[in-house]
């Protein structure tokens, strides 16, 4: 059993302090997927906090043989995100401006930065939603094909292709963007 599988299985026994060594492992992952979704720090924060809340109250009904806890933590984002683009949907509110969290001390280095997150992000909303997925699954959230193929309920042959083809489209829009 390794060291997650312990940690998971006395979270599901109630044991605060693996929860929380759970959170500390996944919390970044977490963020960065979120944040490159919903493209705005404050909701970032926010919905990574609901996601660890909905998976310690759910915790109890998690089963390892069914899917490895960071596919079962990412479908939990994965459903926040779409319940938050729905919900945001519906009230039409303009998107915030947020800015990168960079250190203050090389204005040059946060201006590009910046702006490679921004060329990345918007390229990122050019491409369908099951590629947009994918690649943030995998690049972003770091998470392995495998994991990404359980978490989004597809086949692991499927999530290469999206993958592919999502690299490929990226790579066309941001090299026309840059020569353009």
């Amino acid at each position: 059993m390794s060291n997650e599988e312990n940690l998971v299985r006395q979270a599901i026994e109630g044991n605060q302090l693996a929860f929380t060594q759970l959170y500390d492992e996944y919390f970044n992952k977490i963020y960065r997927y979120i944040y490159f979704r919903v493209n705005s720090q404050a909701e970032a924060e926010d919905l990574t906090q609901e996601v660890f809340i909905k998976a310690l109250q759910a915790i109890g009904s998690y089963k390892q043989r069914e899917a490895p806890f960071a596919s079962w933590l990412f479908r939990i984002a994965h459903n926040q995100v779409i319940d938050h683009i729905r919900k945001k949907t519906k009230e039409k509110r303009a998107p915030l401006e947020e800015a990168t969290a960079v250190s203050a001390e090389d204005p040059v280095a946060i201006t590009e930065q910046r702006s490679e997150v921004e060329d990345l992000t918007a390229a990122l909303k050019k491409l369908p939603p099951a590629q947009q997925e994918v690649i943030s699954l995998r690049f972003i959230a770091g998470l392995h094909i495998a994991e990404v193929a359980k978490t989004l309920g597809k086949s692991e042959g499927t999530i290469k292709a999206l993958q592919y083809n999502g690299t490929a489209s990226l790579r066309k829009i941001l090299i026309g963007k840059h020569n353009g």
